[in-house]
């Protein structure tokens, strides 16, 4: 044995610098005999040295471990594996690596037999602790403040009109340069897209998979989002990304996706997990063959403890040494199957990654549903889980787009949906409320499609959802007709209301404050291109709009009081009423089109009373009569231009006459100053 290749250590997992150079260790299942791989530089095509790992001197259980003298970071690495199940070929990349380099990655080369080093992707070698924090730490602010906003890294910032210098468009560093942006409007956390290494290559010919839901490691920042080139600067660069956002206020939550890999089913490329231990990463079916809960080709087998290791060790990592803050989770209900595949009726790992002391102050929030039907929102395991809630986007699309029988459920989501979490002590909060995400269409679409148009996908418009409640309000897609235009705007805007004013915690997707549109394609995953980019001129074109969004989320936190208290805690159902116009019972039966709402604190202070006008003509509300004989200001109506349509930080426009006009596809607050309503 060399002088200076070591025994090593079975633990920690991954590549881990200690004393004179690194400790290198791997799970590899069946293996006789693994080849860890050093190359001079990531770009080569050949490995300046193969150190064997024989049985005997470094193997210990399932675990393959050397310790290397002389290797620093910026090390570029890899492994082959050799066994009766394995492609000794291929060169595999360390699930664990902190860093990883793609620059020569060939999906197509990995997907044959045969030998692909030259094209394999490579682990690089880094320092995790080796960076100025300046005292930064997670926010963990209160859910109770908590506005969402999903955004996509590239789609964000690269498009030409977003002012952002050249070299930063479509990475981290140009989110950077759209903070104020971000603090201006007044959301508290962004929701990334995945920012772990994904394969852009998974995606039809000539197109680029752009959302990034494929990941080749559940360790490394994405490479591709970086300003600088270099596996290693990206760390940096991101973790100067949190920092940033921190100092003004805005956490940072991750959408992680821990339910399958890029390595896709029988015919998929082998460039990490498959080659190291198939068995013990993948579902499987009774044909041997991959179980594919996740429409992806794979499924993670999350209940084995191998597995279940490496996906703790990601969360903690990413919360100790990247500072984040929360996670979303996708496909979550995949995470509550057991090794055959069947769901658990209570999943321990579901419940031992909220009770994990690093994680414990983390905001969790599941998508809680798969791909194959297991769906499970307001039963996901657990206490401290928060959900995205489906029934929220459906029931008030299906309601203000006039479907039979949806009056009820409309009126249940806005008080934070009482018939889903109005059990074991769930609070509101816990209801990821939206509209749209990143999956299907934004709100400009919403209002202007009543079908998918995803032919420029390449798959025969057979990929997205069929059903999407829209209404493209009289005319397919663009139009010259200005009034279909206000119909539309005043449809969203209500839309927009409805979402940042109801309980629970309140989600807006990317440039919908600016009526981003897809042209109808509402499964973008693959378009790379101003199909999905945000176009910043319409900052300029829609300004009304996107003060309106802006001025509803301060009044949002106006309600609650610039306190710890939520929305819930301010405005709780303590003789809350549902009217028709009149005031009078609505017939529920008969899918009312307008509906009143009243709410009052529990200690008798703000009272608000909502107008919810989603017919296609004006109606008349008679006003309850207000406490203490004071009148009813308006602060919202969405149906007028800005700056009338919503009024924060006073009062609003008082209301002498009984009733109150409100135009068509349209909703109106108003309310008691909070004073006056107490004195009464």
């Amino acid at each position: 044995m060399p002088a200076n290749i070591q025994r090593g250590h079975s633990h920690p997992l991954g590549a881990t610098l200690r004393g004179d150079g690194a400790n290198f260790s791997v799970y590899a299942l069946g293996a006789e005999r693994v080849e860890l791989l050093l190359f001079d530089r990531p770009s080569d095509e050949r490995p300046a040295r193969v150190i064997s790992l024989d049985a005997d001197n470094h193997h210990t259980f399932r675990y393959w471990h050397a310790h290397v003298g002389g290797v620093a970071a910026g090390q570029a690495y890899g492994y082959r594996v050799f066994g009766p199940h394995t492609d000794a070929g291929k060169v595999l990349l360390d699930p664990y690596a902190r860093a990883v380099d793609v620059a020569r990655w060939d999906r197509a080369a990995a997907s044959r037999g045969g030998d692909n080093c030259a094209t394999a992707p490579r682990g690089v070698l880094v320092d995790p602790h080796d960076y100025d924090w300046e005292g930064d730490r997670p926010l963990q602010r209160p859910i109770q403040q908590t506005v969402i906003y999903e955004l996509h890294v590239r789609g964000f910032t690269v498009h030409p009109s977003s002012g952002v210098s050249t070299p930063n468009r479509g990475t981290f560093s140009g989110l950077v340069e759209k903070i104020p942006y971000l603090v201006d409007l007044g959301i508290t956390a962004v929701e990334l897209m995945p920012v772990m290494q994904f394969d852009a290559q998974e995606a039809p010919k000539g197109r680029t998979n752009y959302w990034g839901y494929c990941p080749m490691s559940w360790f490394a920042p994405h490479s591709g989002y970086a300003s600088r080139p270099g596996a290693t600067a990206v760390l940096d660069e991101f973790r100067a990304m949190v920092k940033a956002f921190h100092r003004a206020g805005i956490e940072v939550i991750l959408d992680v996706v821990y339910n399958h890999t890029a390595e896709g089913g029988r015919r998929g490329p082998t460039f990490s997990w498959r080659g190291l231990a198939d068995d013990t990463y993948y579902l499987h079916d009774h044909d041997g063959g991959y179980a594919d809960f996740t429409g992806t080709g794979n499924t993670i087998k999350a209940d084995h403890p191998v597995t279940r290791r490496m996906l703790f060790d990601s969360l903690v990592y990413w919360v100790e040494e990247m500072h984040v803050d929360g996670f979303r989770f996708d496909l979550a209900s995949v995470l509550a199957r057991d090794a055959t595949g069947e769901p658990l009726p209570d999943p321990q790992l579901i419940r031992a990654i909220e009770s994990h002391p690093v994680l414990a102050g983390t905001k969790m929030i599941a998508e809680a549903w798969d791909a194959a039907g297991l769906f499970q929102v307001g039963s996901f395991a657990g206490d401290r889980w928060h959900e995205w809630n489906a029934h929220y986007r459906d029931d008030l699309r299906r309601y203000l787009r006039g479907d039979p029988g949806s009056a009820r459920s409309f009126v249940a989501r806005l008080l934070g949906s009482p018939d889903i979490y109005g059990h074991e002590e769930r609070e509101p909060e816990q209801s990821i409320n939206f509209v749209t995400c990143h999956d299907g269409f934004p709100l400009a679409d919403v209002v202007a499609y009543s079908r998918k148009h995803n032919l420029d996908n390449g798959e025969q418009d057979r990929d997205g959802l069929d059903e999407n409640f829209s209404w493209n309000c009289g005319v397919e897609g663009s139009t010259d007709d200005l009034e279909i235009d206000l119909r539309r705007l005043r449809h969203g805007k209500s839309l927009l209301a409805l979402l940042l004013l109801s309980l629970g915690t309140p989600m807006l997707s990317m440039g919908d404050e600016l009526r981003r549109t897809q042209r109808g394609n509402n499964n973008a995953y693959c378009q790379d291109n101003e199909v999905s980019w945000l176009d910043w001129d319409a900052l300029q074109r829609d300004a009304g709009l996107h003060r309106f969004v802006r001025a509803t989320i301060r009044l949002r936190a106006e309600l609650v009081d610039n306190g710890h208290r939520s929305l819930h805690e301010t405005l709780q159902q303590v003789g809350a009423v549902w009217r028709d116009p009149d005031l009078a019972e609505p017939d529920w039966d008969g899918n009312p089109r307008c509906l009143a709402g009243t709410l009052r604190a529990p200690d008798g202070g703000t009272l608000l009373h909502w107008m919810i006008n989603a017919g296609d003509r004006s109606c008349d509300f008679a006003l309850p009569e207000p406490p203490a004989g004071q009148p009813w200001r308006r602060v919202l109506d969405s149906s007028l231009e800005s700056p009338e349509d919503c009024c924060p930080g006073g009062d609003g426009e008082p209301i002498a006459a009984s009733h109150y006009r409100l135009a068509a596809f349209s909703v109106a607050l108003v309310r008691v100053p909070t004073t006056c309503a107490r004195s009464g």
